[in-house]
């Protein structure tokens, strides 16, 4: 019998790290632990990479010669889209849209279920002490028209850490991410001051905002979910 996967598509957000990284870590390498062990977790996430520069590598291309009938496919990109400067960035109404159809078309050839979920937030504040709503740009909302018009599954995971993140202070919230004191950790001697990159603490975070977005749908995915185990 084949075990069923959920393949994740994404960026560094969700990738599994390197030991050169550590503790720097993806929310996808902790997502296995919510589910039951007849589920796989194939985590193809890459650092650095947009929903346009993870087709164009190739990547997407390896990734569906793995796909199985009856698969899941969650897909989030975002944060490297934002860099319009540079070659894989797009725009959140044209080239984003474009390379989300992308996934959601081959996925479906494949019988496998695509699901969206939107970026996580960066911590950056505004001047009032709120989380900057427009810290990932028309990314989050354009991924959502996309698949409500689509009628695809979205998890807003934008919107829930958002809203998960303010029911702390502006201190406490380091604490998810890579706020690295000097000294203390072997692989940034000098510290770090990241409010993209997430903490294990963070992606444990993240992990458990998917899965509760993911209760609230009527996927097949959740009759896979189980208790937490590590």
């Amino acid at each position: 019998m084949t075990m069923q996967t959920i393949h994740i598509a994404g960026d560094s957000t969700a990738s599994i790290k390197n030991m050169t990284a550590r503790p720097e870590t993806g929310w996808g390498e902790v997502l296995g632990k919510y589910f039951q062990p007849k589920i796989q977790i194939n985590n193809q996430a890459k650092n650095g990479r947009s929903s346009k520069s993870f087709i164009e590598e190739g990547r997407f291309t390896r990734l569906e010669e793995e796909f199985q009938a009856g698969d899941f496919l969650l897909i989030q990109f975002g944060h490297n889209d934002q860099k319009t400067t540079e070659a894989k960035g797009t725009e959140p109404y044209g080239g984003y849209i474009d390379a989300l159809a992308i996934y959601a078309q081959t996925a479906l050839s494949s019988n496998v279920q695509p699901i969206f979920l939107t970026p996580v937030t960066r911590r950056l504040y505004l001047k009032n002490g709120q989380l900057d709503p427009h810290c990932l740009g028309e990314y989050p909302k354009a991924m959502r028209q996309f698949a409500e018009k689509n009628n695809y599954p979205i998890l807003d995971v934008f919107t829930r850490s958002q809203a998960t993140l303010q029911q702390y202070t502006q201190e406490e919230t380091k604490k998810f991410y890579l706020h690295l004191p000097v000294d203390t950790y072997e692989n940034y001697p000098s510290g770090l001051c990241d409010n993209t990159h997430f903490s294990p603490e963070g992606a444990a975070l993240v992990a458990q905002l998917v899965v509760e977005l993911l209760k609230e749908t009527d996927l097949p995915l959740v009759n896979y979910l189980d208790t937490p185990h590590i």
